[in-house]
């Protein structure tokens, strides 16, 4: 039976604000863990001007090469890759990594966010907000330079729990086609049942699929310690139905990503709690019985 590697990808360079880089080491050090790596971004002085619409574009790259080369050697040894973030931005690298191994993936992209502007739409220039439009390459430049291989394809690509899309964004993910279930559908229909038809669409007719976890996903009123909160989320007993599902459609996954997590936003360690307890889960529940 494969072995789970851990990656902390400590990177907080696709958002202006500071802290995200801090969570993985947190958030792994009492796993007990046998297999773990650490990549740590390069020290630049960060760029943080309003109209600077690429900001760190060099050390995001730089860091996600770096990146993007762990996660395939971790698969070529046979491991799967459990990515910590670390601001989303790394996974670009996480996920571009894993469809270079497998060739033909979907993916499921559990945040409050899209993450599906371009450098034309992006009105922050924050490039944690562009990963998934250049994992689709719906972006096609700058971002993916280390990657040679396959994209996700916008019919096996689902976005769970939206709920704080940029008007241009909006535009740019009803032009690809994607899969789009906001926070309101899984109020409604409950986060079991949007998981499993996000699992359906991802699945359909692919060799396997890539998960990312934004903590952002849940409300900041539980969970407060992350970069860019927003309002309305869904409570903790949808956060954690969500990786039920996931755990129960392991044989599916290839790869997988937790991230966000910013001890620096965090108020009395609260999401620090609730980031150890999905990784925990994730981790002892993957590749129980292969």
């Amino acid at each position: 039976m494969k072995d789970i590697t851990i990656i902390n990808a400590c990177c907080d360079l696709g958002v202006h604000v500071y802290g995200a880089d801090l969570g993985p080491e947190l958030i792994t050090k009492d796993m007990g863990v046998k297999n773990i790596e650490t990549i740590k971004a390069k020290q630049y002085q960060k760029q943080l001007e309003p109209e600077n619409k690429e900001k760190n574009l060099e050390g995001v790259n730089e860091f996600n090469t770096r990146l993007y080369q762990k996660v395939q050697e971790v698969i070529q040894k046979g491991n799967f890759p459990m990515t910590i973030g670390g601001d989303h931005s790394i996974a670009i690298a996480s996920a571009l990594a894993s469809i270079s191994q497998y060739n033909n993936m979907g993916i499921i992209w559990l945040d409050s966010h899209g993450d599906f502007n371009t450098f034309e739409t992006t009105m922050s220039g924050n490039l944690h907000g562009l990963p998934l439009a250049v994992i689709t390459h719906y972006e096609e430049n700058k971002l993916n330079i280390f990657h040679n291989g396959n994209y996700y394809p916008c019919q096996n690509t689902v976005i769970v729990g939206a709920r704080d899309l940029d008007p241009l964004e909006k535009e740019n993910i009803k032009k690809s086609g994607i899969t789009v279930f906001t926070t309101e559908d899984i109020k409604r229909e409950g986060a079991q049942e949007i998981c499993r038809k996000a699992f359906e669409i991802a699945t359909n007719g692919t060799n396997g699929i890539h998960v990312s976890y934004d903590i952002d996903l849940i409300d900041p009123e539980i969970a407060p310690g992350v970069s860019i909160p927003a309002t309305d989320g869904i409570n903790l007993e949808e956060a954690y139905e969500l990786v039920d599902v996931i755990i129960q459609n392991k044989k599916y996954i290839k790869s997988l990503d937790i991230v966000e997590f910013n001890p620096l936003k965090d108020k009395e360690r609260v999401t620090e709690k609730i980031t150890k307890t999905i990784c925990h889960k994730l981790y002892d529940n993957l590749l129980k019985n292969g």
